[in-house]
């Protein structure tokens, strides 16, 4: 069945991508900045980090990015290791109370585990040449810490409060055993907005921002006096928050924080360059540039909202010079890092290579996470490439690639970028559930997009929703054709190139014929009357082409796991997101399936 599959789809394709590829490569027309800004001087940014962040509760991903080896051959200075066993979970609180983990005691052994796979860490990073940081939640205390001393370090509401006096005490000490145990640690990535415990199991936690401005600035005003100052360490602090924390992107509230806290040459501020989570449509983050300290930008190479790899998806011409969304609407401030790279507080960049999210899909080759981390680093080196030189860079150095082929590649990279905005979002419609597909979960008409399709119907918008979706569709065959096009050097990356570009186009005709059916279902429920042949003819392509998807993940081991046709749903007892068997796009157009054969 594959070989027979393999030979149908490559005769399809060949064909398909003639005709495409005779129309023109400008079929499709690609936004390009409203004005030609002229390029800055180059810099250096003092800070070039990277991290993999493996997913909670789940096997360290197998990826080039965990080896410090390598992050130095791509100009790395830095490694953020996150396995979600922070430095202060791998300590025995023997300073503060022996009865917290004593000796011979399951929890014992546990932290004792901990602390020697980071003294592993930290020597393969330094053996490599660069310094070894690790991603720290805040707060996390042991359990039997916490009843010990519950009645003096939680709140009205059970939290552990930096409020309580006992809690500051203990977090100072706690701060100078970690960097006694190890005295080789370069420094902490300290994240206050969420709290992962899905790896520790002998500990609890929680968010420690309880009272906005004072909670950042008491933890703040412990991490630099016990880690910049007595320690000799560094801090990078988070702005990320989730929730109504306004220090993620709020100007007035970041400065009004920040501008009360001393500088330190060891303390450094990180900022997601989006002014939310990683997701397109979003501004840039406004508070890059702000303030008197100095600041690095983290940047998603695998993106968890839009497939994590699993098909095309180049995003730093987007982080660098602006996204499309924002190249065509009035100037009001900066949209792209090129915008603030002359600021010289803007020292750095923190690329996440792999991990964000959850679940999957899993990968089984990381070309375009390689792409867009590599892309990124070798401009943060040399911010005076430009973000198209570092890319010629990449597909001429990495990829072998020469003449016309590199200028087929940047259009498969961009195309890429326009697809997966009118696809996973909309540049007609303001979409209000930007999470109706994340991770490895699509969403449907029955809870994640219902408000966003009900403002469709009411704005009598259907149309042109629905043609948005298929012209995003019909990039992708374009992507496929120029996919066949380009004879990467490796043989395994010319394989996934080809394989994630026909991912990528199952993907996106899944979900424009998924959207026939649900919205003309879901605008047929509202006006009584429904669309009955459009809906049962784009529901007959919704079942072919998932059949094709699965064919494809069946037949081609470098393909990624597939998604699954539902919603992302509740924590299970493991702390993990499960799909919500009850809602998504299968549950949706089976709705309408039964409707139809009614």
């Amino acid at each position: 069945m594959c070989a027979a599959f393999e030979r149908e789809t490559s005769r399809r394709t060949a064909l398909r991508g003639g005709l495409v590829l005779a129309a023109g490569l400008a079929s499709t027309t690609l936004a390009t900045p409203a004005f030609a800004a002229p390029e800055p001087a180059g810099r250096r940014l003092p800070f070039l980090l990277d991290m993999v962040q493996n997913n909670p509760g789940e096997p360290s991903f197998s990826s080039r990015f965990t080896d410090p080896a390598k992050l130095r051959e791509y100009g790395y200075d830095g490694q953020v290791i996150n396995e979600f066993k922070p430095p202060h979970a791998a300590i025995t609180f023997d300073s503060f109370d022996p009865r917290v983990f004593p000796a011979g005691s399951p929890g014992r052994a546990w932290v004792e585990a901990a602390a020697r796979s980071i003294d592993a860490h930290i020597a393969r990073a330094h053996a490599a040449g660069i310094a070894a940081y690790v991603f720290t939640d805040i707060i996390v205390l042991p359990k039997r810490l916490v009843e010990l001393y519950g009645d003096q370090i939680l709140d009205n509401k059970g939290r552990i409060s930096l409020e309580r006096p006992l809690t500051q005490h203990i977090h100072r000490l706690m701060l100078r055993e970690v960097f006694t145990r190890f005295p080789e640690l370069d420094g902490l990535v300290v994240r206050t907005g969420e709290t992962y415990l899905q790896n520790m199991p002998f500990h609890t936690g929680n968010n420690p921002i309880t009272n906005g401005e004072n909670s950042h600035l008491t933890l703040l005003g412990i991490l630099r006096d016990e880690v910049c100052v007595r320690a000799g360490k560094r801090i990078f602090y988070r702005t990320w928050s989730t929730g109504s924390d306004k220090l993620t992107s709020d100007p007035a509230f970041y400065r009004q924080v920040t501008d009360k806290v001393e500088t330190h040459e060891n303390l450094v501020f990180s900022i997601k360059h989006t002014a939310k989570d990683f997701w397109r449509t979003i501004p840039f983050n406004q508070t890059i540039g702000v303030g008197k300290h100095r600041q690095i930008i983290e940047v998603q190479c695998q993106r968890e909202y839009e497939g994590k790899g699993a098909f095309p998806n180049y995003v730093i011409d987007g982080v660098v010079n602006g996204f499309e969304e924002f190249r065509t609407q009035p100037r009001t401030g900066a949209i792209g890092l090129a915008d603030v790279i002359g600021n010289p507080i803007v020292a750095g960049i923190w690329t996440w290579s792999r991990g964000g999210g959850w679940r999957g899909p899993y990968l089984h080759n990381e070309l375009w996470c390689d792409l867009n981390t590599w892309v990124m680093a070798r401009w943060a080196r040399d911010t005076g490439l430009g973000e198209e030189g570092a890319f010629t860079a990449y597909a001429s150095s990495r990829l072998g690639l020469r003449g016309d082929q590199l200028r087929r590649f940047r259009r498969l990279a961009l195309l890429s970028a326009a697809g997966v905005l009118r696809g996973h979002y909309s540049v007609v419609h303001p979409m209000g559930k930007l999470m109706w597909t994340r991770d490895q979960f699509l969403g449907g008409s029955d809870k994640d997009l219902t408000s966003d399709f009900a403002a469709i119907v009411t704005a009598g918008r259907v149309d042109v929703v629905l043609d948005e979706k298929q012209r995003a569709a019909r990039m992708w065959d374009e992507i496929v054709a120029l996919s066949w096009t380009l004879p990467l050097r490796d043989h395994a990356d010319r394989d996934y190139l080809r394989v994630s570009a026909r991912y990528g186009q199952s993907w996106h005709r899944v979900v424009h014929h998924g959207w026939e059916v649900m919205l003309r279902g879901f605008a047929g429920d509202r006006g009584g009357r429904y669309d009955k042949a459009a809906m049962r003819h784009h529901l007959a392509r919704y079942d072919a082409e998932w059949e094709r998807w699965q064919r494809l993940a069946e037949c081609e081991p470098s393909c990624a796991t597939l998604y699954q046709p539902y919603s992302f749903g509740p924590k299970g007892p493991d702390g993990l997101y499960n799909a919500d068997p009850d809602h998504g796009i299968k549950p949706a157009t089976d709705h309408y399936r039964a409707l139809l054969s009614g």
